[in-house]
């Protein structure tokens, strides 16, 4: 049997989000996820608000050339990410943005004129 990990073991990610909170409260909010596989690390997720990613970006001093971007395979899901260190840990923010296709985006042009 293997011996729990206590809750200071996520000391650095937990102490960032209290940062987070004194700071950066007026900065629209992400999910939140920390975990006890990667104790270390706060994740901020952003879905359909690339704004928001942005705009923590920009608060974490991240610049938008480390930012990486990617599809999935299924090709209507963009993904941004970026890594930082904060208060001893890690941050990882990650957005996830809907990708219209040819046809929603012949739809919509239909609809507007």
């Amino acid at each position: 049997m293997t011996t729990p990990m206590p809750l200071s073991a996520m000391a650095a990610p937990l102490m960032a989000l209290r940062i987070f909170e004194d700071i950066y409260r007026h900065l629209p909010a992400p999910c939140v996820s920390i975990s006890t596989v990667y104790p270390n690390l706060l994740k901020l997720s952003f879905h359909d608000d690339a704004d928001g990613f942005e705009t923590w970006c920009q608060a974490l001093g991240i610049r938008p050339g480390t930012v990486r971007h990617s599809v999935h395979s299924d090709g209507r899901t963009g993904v941004m990410k970026a890594v930082t260190d904060y208060s001893g840990g890690r941050v990882k923010l990650i957005c996830f943005t809907s990708i219209s296709t040819p046809d929603e985006v012949r739809s919509r042009a239909g609809a507007v004129s």
